[in-house]
């Protein structure tokens, strides 16, 4: 889809979609990160608030791995919006956050009390605080370990129905920082509030809500950002002035989930910026001294993903499975069993010794499975491939009850990631979760 420009500046177009909401709408909230985008989103919104003798309420959830810098940032923030703040959720719960660091550990639980010992930050202890101990009567939906996306769905339906009406929720996301968030703006299919794009009725379980996310700062770049902060003279937070200084790019800058997809590219700042925090988040989050090592090469990913320089793939495949061991021997040692039978496979049946075995070979015949390779083994471990069907393993009960086994010792990992792309495994996690 082209770009469509208007006759105004992306200033006087956020505002009158401040004016359309807070005239439009029963009751309003805005979800911060604690980030330069949703900062700005608050501070501007508070100014338009006032002029219509408006109050809003804010949800801000925190994962409890974040730098400092963050958190002061926050209670400065709450300190600017107060004359039109109604309440402050700091939502402090065991929610299951992505943690795209590890290969063992593709989730996470932050403020989990069975962990508490090693918390990186003792529970904030101010009156907005939300935790186990003092939520709301209604949060019956809330659920241990629920995942962040589900939270935000159910925490907005149960602000509707304290409020009534019809409820907005504020978020601060520009369509120009990925290809998810542009298409959360123009996808044609969605539900609107009046035709307008920039809102998106927000459905449960396929089911219609009274809440309508909308995005008022959506066409702004990076630069709009910091030149609205200078011209306003807005508060923002200053690890943002840290990461720069550091020489990490305006455009790479991200701190929400630090060990998500985008933002694990500035991982390897918080050693650099926060050393006290850096060393409680080593043994917080499993992963992170990896991603630390590799978060500016693409080892991390699920797609395209390539070796650390200077190893081979037999090295590489070494690495991983030295890696498992650390947290998870077990797992090590069933990976190294299915490598070993796939060796010996090869041998019997077609020949090929394990010392004759390449590197690399043609990717058509890798992906086909028609070859073998270090590569191909790599890859199996860099998916968390528990069948290992890449190497044309199938699921068996042995391995099904193996799998049970490590679940039950390990239960602060969760081996099993739900999004992973293999049916019996998500199957099999519905088993193991019921």
């Amino acid at each position: 889809m082209p770009k469509v420009y208007i006759d105004k500046d992306v200033y006087t177009a956020a505002m009158e979609r401040f004016d359309y909401v807070f005239t439009h709408f029963d009751n309003y909230y805005f979800s911060v990160s604690g980030g330069k985008d949703s900062s700005v989103m608050l501070q501007l919104a508070a100014q338009l608030a006032r002029k219509y003798q408006k109050k809003f309420s804010v949800m801000y959830v925190d994962f409890e791995a974040q730098y400092q810098m963050t958190i002061d940032h926050i209670e400065t923030l709450i300190q600017e919006v107060s004359d039109v703040l109604e309440r402050w959720y700091w939502i402090c719960l065991p929610i299951s956050l992505r943690n795209a660091v590890s290969v063992i550990q593709p989730k996470w639980v932050c403020w989990n009390q069975q962990e508490k010992d090693i918390w990186v930050r003792d529970m904030p202890q101010n009156e907005w605080v939300i935790h186990e101990g003092n939520m709301p009567k209604e949060w019956t939906w809330f659920k241990y370990g629920m995942e962040f996306e589900q939270f935000i769905l159910f925490f907005g339906n149960w602000f509707n129905q304290q409020h009534g009406g019809i409820t907005a929720c504020g978020i601060g996301i520009r369509s120009d920082e990925s290809l998810n968030r542009f298409r959360t703006i123009t996808n044609f299919s969605k539900i609107t509030y009046c035709g307008n794009h920039w809102t998106t009725r927000v459905k449960i379980r396929n089911n219609d809500t009274n809440v309508y996310n909308f995005y008022p700062i959506y066409d702004w770049k990076t630069s709009d950002i910091w030149t609205a902060v200078s011209k306003f003279d807005l508060k923002f937070n200053q690890i943002y002035e840290q990461l720069y200084k550091n020489g990490v790019p305006l455009s790479e800058q991200r701190l929400c989930q630090p060990y998500g997809d985008d933002q694990r590219k500035s991982l390897d700042q918080f050693r650099a910026l926060e050393y006290e925090t850096w060393e409680r988040v080593l043994q917080r989050v499993h992963g992170v001294n990896f991603g630390n090592i590799y978060c500016r090469t693409s080892v991390l990913g699920m797609i395209r993903t390539e070796k650390p320089v200077g190893m081979t793939w037999q090295e590489y495949t070494v690495f991983l499975l030295e890696s498992l061991g650390l947290y998870v021997p077990e797992l090590r040692d069933h990976y190294y069993s299915k490598i070993k039978a796939f060796f010996a496979w090869y041998e019997q049946k077609k020949g090929i010794p394990i010392c004759e075995v390449r590197d690399e070979e043609s990717k058509t015949l890798e992906n086909s499975k028609k070859v073998a390779s270090w590569r191909r083994i790599a890859r199996a471990l860099e998916h968390n491939d528990f069948w290992m069907k890449r190497l044309s393993f199938s699921q068996n009960q042995h391995d099904i009850k193996k799998l049970f086994e490590l679940q039950q010792k390990y239960q602060h990992l969760k081996l099993i990631d739900a999004e992973v792309n293999d049916k019996d495994l998500r199957d099999l996690q519905e088993i193991i979760n019921k």
